[in-house]
């Protein structure tokens, strides 16, 4: 949200028994000043992407436009200069990865989803070097669906049903075939393995019915862990054709967890407190209950319900010497009880009521023996700024007080109570919308035409407060026939960066919340705020002065950098040369300091770049070792918003997937599709060449088939350099089968680490110094069961697991750097006067423009031609202007 240094102890405050706090050089100002300190030296950046549609199908394109901001500074100044956007599929596999260039906090780029990927559930991240420093949990991820039409023989839909065996979970799943037009596979054999977390369950064969229908049963026996995970069913067709289905397991039983949080942290004898409910079901969902609170002689003390998503709240009182359970009733009429949070006999408790659209009411209790006791202090902040301080003396178990919601930015505020000790002992979460800080975007759409490839001119003013703002946007505009969104699961501007950003765990269903601005959804943002207590720091850091360790500065520049050493000492003045030899042109050079460091630094380059960094001393001798700082690349986490993923995802899409198979086909007749051309299979004779740094356990070269450098210097990706070449190897997707074995992936193992089956893209082809093909059991046997559909030993030029340089003589290294993606620009038809085109236009991305820019008197304008499909027309714009104020606008309109 825009930075505001604003301290609140200047805002006139309606207050029963608080007073305003003043500055001084006490212990809790220190401890303000801490807050300050710590918040600026250790400043979080904040990432969102606007894509164009919420799903795709093979063949798109994702458009995405990346908005960066700093809780510290202003949204055009002082961040990261570099994003990296990653695409991920279901094995938390990184399947792309683009490097941006950031101006002002703003880039965009796109994915082309070749066919040589397959549907599913994928995750799209964005983050900058700097956001590694605080953890995964930060980054940008939303979980996307992609569906498969063009290139997909057999649908699947699965149902699972659990039931308890011998207290473990068992799962029946049946999974139904069939075809593009809904025609069922009957009696087909089908091959499965079922994996939990990547362990091997259960495996086996069975064979559809007449229905088209497979049951496969499993039994889970470490449900404490193994929750997640997916069934590879292998499908043999009528023509002895072996199709993979990948369909995922979001849990293995319905139990449903349900948790009651005092409002506060800490239930107090005998003060009514809010208790917030949360039941969340396995698959990471709310799972809406009822049910009684009672006391240990079975006696109701009052009831509960939920309202949205599983959660909800309500006031309790609880009693000394009383011990309390929660009855709950699920909705499959089930019951469960569930012990309630033990109560400390002595405290104090902090209560928000932030209904009121005008201000929030804030509510300090204490218990009976702390009437009269020490000074309290209250903070609110938001991003590491101060809005609010108060002190009170508690002459009175009940101490309240009004703040104005003016007086407070738009996102979650923290609210903490401290002691006499500045020792936060209650803390409360509030979300506060204010209107100063959103854009009014005010759309004229009065030049629009309703006819199909008519022309759509919009203009829109963007203002704060009034006045007009400088700004930039993005317009995204789909035919929402054929692209339905899902409005309340939307991941927006808003969401991202004034919701989700500053909250570790999954939220539901974001856009619910900003989609109306009434009570009752006050009401269940609130609960969302009682039930999540996580957020970026904590006040215990702060006082102990612990920050987090700083491994990644921020990137303001590409730059290569590192030491030049002689006999393990660092070359003081040595001469260092920096030249691209493919790609771009540069030639520059430079010098070491004291400690033999250097760095060429405001590179800029692309991709596919290729570099020499050549060394001398003093003297010109070569005979130096040069090392080059290698920035490890970011790990894939496991995706923390698994309740997202969808089971079904070609039959969610279905109707989408059809649509745009009207398109590709169109595009096909015309000759203006790309295609992934996948070489059939050839054998190739090649006398073996030993590879001499090969971790091939059967000893270095012992193997059926090698491949060298030299063979592998002209492609862009590993599988595409496999394709054709190893013999009696087939490739679905980027995933190599043995010819004999075409049920099992073979084993790929790189500089001695075993990877995923998919990972061969992950490896660039100029690092590669030899890949061996073993697929002989005298060859396999030594790897036991992992070798048996063969396995293939990659070894990277210097063995350290693909990194991008290589030494070829003294004093001289070559590498490839990643370099920024060029971002390519989205073609709209025009429909003028003077165009005569008479092809079909299927487009479900009608428009889209990255940068549409409002200037100073905050007026913008934007056209393009409807395609020639009727619909209801959906234009989305999100943006920001120059003092970090967001802005959003959806409007609608019917083109017959």
């Amino acid at each position: 949200m825009k930075p505001r240094i604003i301290l609140a102890l200047s805002f006139v405050l309606l207050l029963i028994g608080f007073t305003a706090f003043k500055m001084d050089d006490d212990p809790f100002s220190q401890l303000l000043q801490k807050l300050e300190d710590y918040t600026t030296k250790y400043p979080q950046e904040k990432v969102h992407l606007h894509l164009d549609k919420p799903y795709y199908a093979i063949g798109d394109d994702i458009w995405f436009k990346a908005y960066v901001l700093n809780t510290k500074t202003s949204a055009s100044s002082n961040i990261s200069k570099i994003l990296y956007v990653e695409l991920i599929n279901e094995k938390d596999s990184l399947k792309k990865l683009v490097k941006l260039p950031l101006m002002g906090g703003i880039t965009w780029g796109d994915f082309k989803l070749t066919d040589s990927l397959s549907e599913g559930n994928y995750r799209i991240r964005a983050y900058t070097n700097y956001m590694r420093n605080f953890g995964t949990e930060f980054f940008f991820d939303k979980t996307i669906k992609i569906g498969n039409s063009w290139a997909n023989k057999v649908f699947t839909k699965t149902t699972y049903n659990f039931t308890k065996e011998n207290n473990n979970d068992k799962v029946t799943a049946n999974i139904h075939f069939e075809d593009k037009n809904g025609i069922a596979y009957s009696e087909n054999e089908v091959s499965y393995d079922v994996q939990l977390d990547y362990r091997s369950v259960s495996k086996g064969k069975v064979k559809t019915s007449l229905t088209g229908d497979a049951v496969i049963s499993f039994t889970n026996n470490q449900s404490f862990q193994n929750k997640s995970g997916k069934i590879i069913a292998t499908i043999t067709l009528d023509n002895k054709q072996k199709v993979i289905k990948s369909i995922p397991i979001t849990s293995t039983s319905n139990d449903v967890d349900v948790q009651f949080m005092p409002e506060g942290g800490t239930l107090i004898e005998e003060l009514p407190q809010k208790i917030a409910i949360k039941a969340v079901n396995p698959s990471g969902k709310g799972e809406d209950v009822q049910g009684d609170i009672v006391d240990e002689t079975g006696a109701t003390v009052t009831s509960f319900t939920s309202s949205y998503l599983g959660m909800g709240n309500f006031v309790f009182n609880s009693q000394a010497g009383r011990v309390y359970s929660a009855k709950v009733k699920f909705k499959d009429g089930s019951e469960k009880t569930f012990k309630l949070p033990l109560a400390a006999k002595s405290g104090y408790t902090i209560s928000l009521n932030n209904t009121d659209t005008a201000k929030v009411s804030l509510k300090i209790m204490a218990s009976a023996d702390l009437v009269n006791g020490d000074e309290l202090k209250v903070v609110a902040q938001h991003g590491g700024t101060v809005y609010y301080v108060s002190k009170a003396k508690m002459d009175k178990q009940v101490l309240m007080a009004n703040i104005p919601k003016k007086n407070l930015p738009s996102g979650i505020v923290q609210f903490t109570l401290f002691s006499a000790a500045n020792q936060p002992v209650a803390e409360r979460l509030v979300f506060v919308t204010n209107k100063t800080d959103i854009i009014d975007v005010s759309l004229n759409a009065s030049d629009v035409a309703t006819a199909r490839k008519g022309k759509a001119s919009f203009t829109f003013d963007a203002a704060s407060e009034g006045k007009p703002v400088l700004g930039s946007f993005s317009v995204a505009v789909t035919n929402a026939t054929k692209v339905a969104p899902d409005e309340d699961n939307e991941t927006n501007i808003l969401t991202s960066l004034l919701l989700t950003s500053d909250l570790i765990g999954y939220v539901e269903k974001p856009n619910h919340y900003f989609l109306k601005d009434d009570v009752q959804t006050q009401r269940e943002l609130d609960n969302l705020m009682l039930t999540q207590g996580w957020r970026r720091f904590t006040w215990k850091n702060i006082i102990n002065n612990v920050g987090p360790n700083i491994t990644y500065k921020p990137e303001q520049s590409i730059s290569i950098s590192g030491t030049i050493t002689k006999g393990n000492k660092p070359v003081v003045g040595g001469k260092v040369m920096l030249m691209a030899t493919k790609g771009t042109l540069y030639i520059l050079d430079t010098v070491t300091n004291a400690e033999g460091k250097f760095v060429f630094d405001n590179l800029s380059f692309g991709d596919s770049t290729k570099f020499v960094v050549q060394a001398r001393t003093k003297t010109e001798r070569k005979f130096v070792d040069i090392n080059l700082d290698i920035v490890p690349g970011q790990i894939v986490t496991k995706n923390k918003n698994g309740a997202d993923i969808d089971i079904n995802v070609n039959n969610t899409l279905m109707k989408y997937i059809k649509e745009s198979d009207n398109y590709f086909n169109e595009m096909t007749r015309l000759g203006l599709l790309e295609r992934t051309i996948k070489l059939e299979e050839v054998t190739i004779t090649e006398k073996k060449n030993p590879a001499k740094n090969s971790s091939n356990l059967n000893g270095a070269g012992r193997a059926d088939f090698v491949l060298t450098a030299d063979q592998l210097s002209t492609c862009v990706t590993l599988s595409q350099c496999l394709q054709g070449r190893l013999p009696g190897v087939i490739f679905r997707g980027n995933v190599p089968y043995l010819m004999r074995s075409q049920n099992t992936p073979i084993q790929i193992i790189v500089d001695g680490m075993q990877m995923e089956a998919d990972f061969l893209d992950n490896v660039v082809p100029s690092d590669v110094e030899s890949i061996e093909l073993l697929k002989s059991i005298g060859n396999t046997a030594i790897y036991g069961s992992q070798g048996g559909g063969g396995v293939i030993i990659i070894t990277t030029k210097r063995g350290d697991g693909g990194r991008s340089s290589d030494r070829y003589a003294p004093g001289i290294v070559t590498l490839s750097p990643k370099g920024f993606t060029v971002s390519r620009e989205f073609y709209s038809p025009k429909y003028d006067a003077a165009s005569t085109s008479s092809r079909a236009d299927l487009r479900t991305t009608i428009y889209w423009n990255p940068q549409v820019v409002a200037g100073t008197d905050g007026k913008a304008k934007f056209e393009f031609y409807n395609s020639d499909e009727p619909g209801n027309y959906r234009v989305v714009i999100e943006g920001i202007d120059a003092l970090g104020h967001l802005g959003r606008k959806v409007y609608t309109y019917d083109v017959k």
